[in-house]
């Protein structure tokens, strides 16, 4: 029985570790970072009177990430947006492993490319602690997403958690991977 190892995680294992052990000068294999899961998130507000639009939503995770979203409630009671505390407001996938590498080579590989007028992700996205948060407007980037079905144009939240200690040694982690950052 042979498993099927994602062509990231064998390039990483093979290639950008040995890499990044000598560039950051590490005493040992285990300071490599590395990523370690990404949280993919949709706010659907819409949904406290539409709740085919939180479906819609949680269905369009599921086939982007290949894995079933769970829908997600509000915590706190905001009275300005007719929001009670345990409504479904929105869904998100936590991605590990084989599934993890494949969404981030398919998202850096294919999605990014698809988006109007790219220019590299913002390279400010990090938030001290050596993860990377990005959002993206449009979830139709996706190739498997099928335009004509969709219920509503929304838009996602990705989050990148590595393990690295500070930005520099997640940003030089990233950009192996591929990672399009703004000059």
């Amino acid at each position: 029985m042979s498993k099927n190892i994602p062509r990231l995680k064998k390039v990483y294992k093979e290639k950008f570790a040995p890499e990044l052990f000598k560039e950051l000068g590490y005493k040992s294999v285990m300071q490599v970072p590395r990523i370690s899961k990404i949280v993919v998130s949709m706010g659907v507000g819409e949904a406290l009177t539409n709740k085919k639009l939180l479906d819609a939503a949680a269905l369009d995770l599921g086939l982007i990430t290949g894995q079933k979203a769970v829908k997600t409630k509000a915590k706190k009671s905001i009275a300005n947006f007719k929001l009670r505390e345990g409504n479904e407001v929105g869904a998100m996938v936590t991605l590990r492993g084989a599934m993890m590498y494949e969404f981030f080579d398919r998202f850096v590989n294919v999605a990014l490319p698809r988006v109007k007028d790219f220019r590299g992700i913002n390279p400010n996205g990090f938030d001290g602690n050596g993860n990377y948060s990005m959002g993206i407007t449009e979830q139709i980037i996706f190739p498997e997403i099928d335009f004509d079905k969709i219920e509503r144009v929304c838009g996602l939240n990705i989050n990148v958690v590595t393990t690295a200690k500070t930005d520099a040694e997640a940003k030089a982690l990233l950009a192996k991977f591929g990672m399009p950052f703004r000059k």
